[in-house]
């Protein structure tokens, strides 16, 4: 190698971006523990087939990323609280992880970011923005610019969580409502 190449090589590992790190906001015990206070639990990951992931996607008007959804039964005693649901979408580059908290009826109780992996569009996280999502219902459009309102500088975090959460809730429609 060159004398030439080396006075190169460090400038090009300067323009080289850093991969980006994931920020996790909350783990899954404890945004269980923010939306549930005091519930207990239970998993039942939902292997979906093919044909389900396909009815799925074509409910919601997007695609999923897994095979496995992760469900939790939501538990007070004897008797079923709701469902907490975890999932990933697509920011603009890398994954978003976010829970959903629906009561039994399947309308939304809230709504939390657990890790975000993009520089740009962490304000998805802001309270306001998060709660026009509570009380929708599996029926609901959830549009973005329509029903929920975009975030500047976050459009595609904005959009591509807004899609998320329809199909979760097309996913409980389909094979937990009856559950």
């Amino acid at each position: 190698m060159s004398a030439s190449w080396l006075k190169i090589l460090p400038a090009v590992a300067v323009i080289a971006p850093a991969p980006a790190a994931a920020t996790v906001y909350l783990t899954i015990p404890a945004a269980q523990q923010a939306m549930f206070p005091g519930a207990h639990f239970v998993e039942h990951p939902l292997a979906l087939t093919d044909a389900q992931r396909k009815a799925i996607a074509q409910a919601a008007g997007a695609p999923g990323y897994d095979k496995v959804q992760r469900v939790w039964e939501v538990r007070s005693g004897n008797h079923r609280d709701g469902w907490f649901m975890v999932d990933r979408v697509i920011g603009k580059h890398e994954f978003i992880t976010y829970a959903l908290a629906l009561a039994v009826d399947g309308t939304i109780r809230g709504i939390e970011i657990l890790e975000y992996r993009e520089t740009y569009g962490g304000e998805i996280r802001n309270p306001n923005w998060r709660r026009q999502f509570v009380g929708n219902r599996p029926e609901s459009q959830l549009q973005l610019d329509k029903d929920i309102k975009n975030i500047s500088g976050a459009t595609l975090s904005s959009r591509h969580v807004t899609d998320g959460v329809r199909r979760l809730l097309a996913t409980y429609q389909m094979l937990l409502a009856k559950a």
